[in-house]
């Protein structure tokens, strides 16, 4: 009975340490590896990328403001997806973002791609991928 306390009591201390070194806000580039659109959708350069952990659950959110939910994992692994459908600046179109990566040692390395559905037939138009490199971000003094 002593050694199950033992090992739980040792499992929480490695989960947190676990969230520690993923969750954080990163300075993130984006470099386009492959769409099917035409005209694309969506641009995308540099912005910042937030990671959260809470209560088990992962927050990965883009500027532009969209967050993907999944779950968490102890080794650095991310994917995660939106939870609905998300509106377009192109008429007739909303997207399904989902990312899968790794962040560890304060670097992340993601594939995000957006799965374009038509708005009047409900159906897959086109899709865009790009690959994200980043730092975590500085902390605000």
């Amino acid at each position: 009975m002593k050694r199950a306390l033992i090992v739980v009591a040792l499992a929480a201390p490695a989960l947190a340490h676990a969230d520690d070194a993923i969750t954080g806000t990163y300075d993130v580039k984006y470099d386009e590896a492959g769409s099917t659109c035409d005209p694309k959708p969506l641009t995308l350069t540099k912005s910042k990328l937030t990671i959260a952990i809470k209560k088990g659950a992962l927050n990965v959110s883009f500027d532009p403001a969209f967050q993907l939910v999944g779950k968490a994992t102890t080794d650095g692994s991310i994917n995660a997806k939106t939870a609905k459908l998300i509106g377009t600046q192109i008429g007739g179109l909303s997207a399904r973002y989902t990312v899968v990566g790794r962040a560890a040692s304060g670097s992340v390395q993601l594939a995000l791609t957006a799965q374009y559905i038509r708005q009047d037939t409900n159906k897959p138009y086109c899709a865009q991928t790009w690959n994200l490199t980043g730092t975590r971000a500085a902390a605000a003094k």
